[in-house]
């Protein structure tokens, strides 16, 4: 959250402060504020995941960390073409082929692990729910 914070001071100093705008809001505050709400399910009894799954979920939220800095990086070399909208509002018509690379891999690798992640932990929550509905029927409680 600190760290988007400090990108919304920093947006007229780069380039392209249409993108800045997407890194600040998307890339670090939303995805710190998803990345707290894993966190607190783990943390609970609301959700109680296989281990190895809750390691795909903090794996998959500290990935978001490549993938918010190159939105940053984006910011500075011209938002490359296929990874999203902001770019012609912004003037940006697209980097080098190795900067689209980075930014294409630091989007799909945390989307991947994410949506693995956030299917673990409805998993959990659903295993949680289950156990208690079980127990509430046969009049444990």
């Amino acid at each position: 959250m600190l760290a988007g914070l400090f990108l919304g001071a920093a947006m007229p100093a780069v380039p392209y402060p249409r993108l800045m705008v997407a890194a600040h809001s998307a890339g670090f505050t939303a995805s710190g504020l998803l990345s707290m709400a894993a966190g607190l399910l783990l943390s609970s009894s609301l959700c109680a995941p296989h281990p190895r799954a809750a390691g795909v979920v903090i794996w998959g939220h500290v990935a978001l960390w490549p993938l918010s800095r190159s939105e940053v990086a984006a910011a500075f070399w011209e938002r490359p073409r296929p990874s999203g909208s902001p770019a012609p509002k912004a003037g940006a018509t697209g980097g080098a082929r190795w900067q689209e690379t980075i930014v294409i891999v630091c989007h799909a690798v945390p989307a991947i692990a994410l949506m693995a992640a956030w299917g673990f932990l409805a998993s959990g929550v659903w295993e949680v729910f289950r156990r208690h509905r079980t127990l509430s029927s046969e009049g444990v409680g």
